[in-house]
């Protein structure tokens, strides 16, 4: 994020979920990325928030229209397309490491963006997640406007199998750091929806940014 970065639907094992601190901005090697902060709670498990929630459950993000397309099935992701910002970049599988943090995208490729490949896949039901930089000392990256994007907008993924998932953005909301709504962002309806997320807020050359971008979005079609 600014100098760094931000952090299927069958009847599966629950996949991991990051962490509530997995998403919180820090220094590291004078590169802000998503990874644990020392706030001592560092060694929170993850949950399985993100595991195929019950139809039945109340939607953790904005109000949304129940209506919606057919999910899609289990598919990696490839590439990442938001008409209103610009972005159209590869994607690659995203890790947590061994705290439960997300590993983001190297600091040294700013013009990719990364999914969380042991999470929900884009289009199926649950709930997707992209993270991307800000910027980093390469200069502005991927995510570099995401905090623009207005409810309404468009984001395309394009998956492995050929189908492309589209969302529409219900919400942008930024979060501090240390107050992170983990069930709100990774929890779901148990309908298709998506995350990107990004650091943002303040920035600190001693803790990085204080805050996470997050872009809420709902399948709204497929092609």
């Amino acid at each position: 994020m600014r100098n760094g970065s931000g952090p299927k639907p069958e009847a599966a094992p629950p996949r991991r979920v990051p962490s509530v601190k997995a998403l919180a901005c820090t220094t590291l090697l004078g590169i802000a990325l998503l990874a644990h902060v020392s706030d001592g709670d560092a060694s929170r498990k993850p949950t399985t928030a993100q595991a195929s929630p019950p139809l039945a459950r109340p939607a953790a993000g904005p109000e949304r229209d129940r209506s919606g397309p057919r999910p899609l099935p289990a598919s990696d992701a490839a590439r990442l397309r938001i008409t209103d910002i610009g972005v159209d970049v590869s994607l690659i599988p995203l890790e947590l490491d061994g705290a439960g943090a997300l590993r983001p995208p190297p600091a040294t490729a700013p013009t990719v963006a990364g999914w969380y490949a042991d999470g929900t896949a884009p289009g199926a039901p649950g709930t997707a997640v992209v993270a991307g930089h800000v910027d980093t000392p390469l200069g502005p990256a991927v995510f570099h406007r995401l905090d623009s994007l207005s409810r309404g907008a468009g984001i395309e993924i394009v998956r492995v199998d050929g189908r492309t998932a589209l969302f529409t953005v219900d919400a942008v909301e930024l979060h501090a750091k240390d107050r992170f709504p983990e069930d709100k962002v990774y929890g779901g309806s148990g309908r298709p929806e998506l995350r990107l997320i990004t650091c943002g807020g303040d920035w600190s050359s001693d803790t990085g940014y204080g805050a996470n971008t997050v872009v809420y979005a709902t399948l709204t079609g497929t092609r």
